[in-house]
This record gives structure tokens, C-alpha cells and sequence, in this order.
């Protein structure tokens, strides 16, 4: 298993494969599964991921039981239509598809968590937008979540991806960075650009707290995705273009870890701190769930 960015990156210039292919190879030695089961497993999450996209922007939208999130997507959807976007379309159709997964994760929809259900939508926002962008084949969409999935198991094994254990950076930001760095091989960059970008990418969110309104995943959970995913493009555009971030990938990984585990206990996913803590946000915890509750809290 590689255990670190460096590692996987070594050996993708060394044996000349793609990371994906790296990972997908890995996969099958520790599962045992045939390529053609891993491969059909991963397709199945696009799909997944397909469906949330469009589901979340269809009608009127789709809304979460609490009142707290939904129809946003199909607000962002009708905007972009007008074309009035101020940072052009290509962000905005990104931010449309994050936030869309995200509404029908908080409506209690079918996601496919990635790395989280809380950063489900950073990663669809990604790819269903170069999709359109780089006209991309459906391998080459499946070839993209194998390259993230590699960096996610990297930043799981090292940092964590649990709000709960490191703050929304271990969520929307591990999901921005996975992004970015499969972005990048997917556009033709190098093994050692998809690092820059994942380095980029998390150096950018690093600190983000992890303060769901009343305890739930959807405020601000939906609109962090929304950041995450322009990130993403931003940190692989700037990797393609040959910026580097100057702190290596794993040094930025570890520096990570090291922040989430520096959160007080109120700042990571316990709906006790932050947005979470402000006047309106404990109003809204009481009209969901109560004083009493509130209360005990």
C-alpha cells in the first residue's frame, strides 16, 4: 500500500503508469477482486454520483427535513442560465454540481461519500464539469476517481478524513486535494504536478473548521463543498501552469494532521463552536430539536 504522496509518485515514474493504474493494481492485491470487478465497482460509484448531480438541479430541487439546505442548486442552475456569472460559467457550473450532491445528501438521497458524505459533492463537482470541459469518455471518468481514490488513501492513512478528528479540512479539504491531484493527470500533467496541486489544495483550506448548525451535515457542510471545488480547479490550473507549492505534498500532509489534532474538541464536528455557536445557529438547533435538548448539549 503506498503510504505516502512521494511514494506514489516515485512509482508511477518509475514503472511509467498512470497513478490510476497504480491503484487500481493495488486494489486488486489487497482485495483479490479481478480488474474488471474493481473497475465495475468504481463505475457503479459514478454513477452514483451522476444521479446526485442531476437530481439535486431537476424541478425545484430537492430539500433536506430539517429546512435548513435544498433548492439551491436550481437557484445557482437558473443563474448560470442568465449568464451573469461573475467568475464564468465553467466555476459556476462546478459549484452547481457540489452543491446539488450535497442537497440530496442533507434530503437523505443516495451519495456516494467521498472521501465523506459531508465532501460528497466536492468531487462530482470536479469531474462532471471536465466532462464537459475536456469532453471526457466514461473511462477516462472512471480513471479519474481511481487517481483520487490513491491521494485519498494517502491522506486517510496519514491526516484522516473525519471532520470529528481534524476539521473540515480533513473533509472538504482532503476532498479539494483529491480532486486537484486527479485533475491534473487527467489533463496530462505529471505525477509530480498532481502533487503540487494536492499540496496546494489542502495548504489552502488548512485550518478549516468543522461547526455543522445544530450538529447536522448541511450548514455550512453544502456551500464548503462549493469552496472545495474551486479550490480544486484553482490548485490544478496552477500545477498544470508549473507553480509549485514549495512545501512538499507530505510535509503539508502531516502539517494537517498535526492542526486537526490542535482543534478544540468544540471546532471539530461537534455543533458546538463556530457558525454553530452563533445566536442564529443555536436558534436554529432549538427549533429543530428543542431547549431541552439544546440544553443537555
Amino acid at each position: 500500500m503506498y503510504m505516502s504522496v512521494a511514494e506514489l509518485v516515485d512509482a508511477a515514474k518509475k514503472t511509467k503508469k498512470p497513478i490510476y493504474e497504480l491503484v487500481i493494481e493495488q486494489e486488486m492485491d489487497t482485495s483479490h477482486n479481478t480488474r474488471e470487478e474493481i473497475w465495475d465497482a468504481m463505475g457503479r460509484n459514478l454513477d452514483i454520483m451522476a444521479a446526485a448531480v442531476k437530481k439535486g438541479a431537476e424541478g425545484e430541487g430537492v430539500f433536506s427535513k430539517t429546512g435548513l439546505t435544498g433548492g439551491e442548486a436550481v437557484k445557482i442552475k437558473n443563474y448560470r442560465s442568465a449568464k451573469k456569472t461573475l467568475s464564468g460559467d465553467l466555476m459556476m457550473q462546478a459549484v452547481q454540481n457540489a452543491v446539488s450532491t450535497n442537497e440530496v445528501n442533507s434530503s437523505m438521497g443516495v451519495i456516494c461519500a467521498t472521501p465523506t458524505a459531508g465532501s460528497s459533492g466536492t468531487l462530482p463537482g470536479v469531474i462532471f464539469t471536465l466532462k464537459d470541459r475536456l469532453d471526457l469518455t466514461r473511462d477516462q471518468m472512471i480513471q479519474f476517481l481511481f487517481t483520487a481514490g490513491g491521494f485519498g488513501m494517502v491522506l486517510a492513512n496519514n491526516a484522516g478524513i473525519a471532520g470529528a478528528t481534524g476539521g473540515c479540512q480533513a473533509e472538504v479539504g482532503s476532498a479539494s486535494a483529491m480532486g486537484a491531484a486527479a485533475a491534473v493527470e487527467l489533463a496530462g500533467g505529471t505525477p509530480e504536478q498532481s502533487a503540487e496541486a494536492l499540496a496546494m489544495a489542502i495548504s489552502n483550506l488548512l485550518g478549516l473548521v468543522c461547526d455543522p448548525v445544530a450538529g447536522l451535515v448541511e450548514l455550512p457542510c453544502v456551500k464548503r463543498n462549493a469552496i472545495g471545488v474551486g479550490n480544486a480547479l484553482i490548485s490544478a490550473d496552477m500545477a498544470l501552469a508549473g507553480c509549485t507549492n514549495k512545501i512538499p505534498a507530505d510535509e503539508v500532509v502531516a502539517a494537517m494532521d498535526k492542526v486537526g489534532k490542535g482543534l478544540p474538541s468544540t471546532l471539530r464536528e461537534t455543533g458546538l463552536g463556530g457558525l454553530a455557536a452563533t445566536p442564529t445557529g443555536v436558534r436554529m438547533k432549538e427549533k429543530i430539536f428543542g431547549k431541552a435538548v439544546d440544553a443537555k448539549a
